[in-house]
């Protein structure tokens, strides 16, 4: 098997636990209840993991094997709003390095003045209502999407 596909994290800054030279901890926050991560680490603990700091055009690289923990002090010391992820998944690092940053830099991630035009792209809501069939308006939807955005985010 091949290394599985860890889905998006972020927080604040410092959301990472660096426990020791060769381990860290990840939050595993409440998201869209499919449990990729989860079910990936299950599948194969391999992963490789690619660290972004906006504004900085050098990345950092992270491989290694990764297991699912539920320790509650642990996942204490990682609550935002008063609220413990429910799960942490700890990588003990085999392999760790710097990308070069001229594919930052040719890609322009960080420089938003030079961000596409996104006017004509549907909303996610509309996406949703058009592929899902949903029996709801573009607008319910939305306002839905963004509920969630706002009460659903810790």
């Amino acid at each position: 098997m091949g290394i599985q596909i860890f889905s998006p994290k972020g927080d604040p800054e410092g959301f990472v636990k660096i426990i020791d030279k060769k381990t860290l901890v990840i939050p595993d926050r409440l998201g869209n209840r499919r449990a990729g991560s989860i079910e990936n680490i299950l599948q194969n603990p391999k992963v490789a993991l690619i660290f972004m700091i906006p504004g900085k055009s050098e990345t950092l690289r992270v491989s290694g094997i990764e297991s699912i923990v539920r320790d509650t002090k642990l996942r204490g010391t990682m609550a935002i709003r008063g609220k413990n992820p429910d799960f942490a998944i700890v990588v003990d690092i085999e392999e760790a390095f710097f990308h070069c940053s001229k594919y930052m830099k040719r890609s322009k991630l960080w420089e938003f003045e030079v961000w596409p035009n996104l006017e004509g792209l549907p909303r996610l809501a509309e996406t949703m209502v058009d592929a899902g069939k949903f029996d709801l308006s573009e607008s319910e939807m939305h306002a839905i999407v963004i509920n969630d955005e706002v009460e659903r985010l810790y």
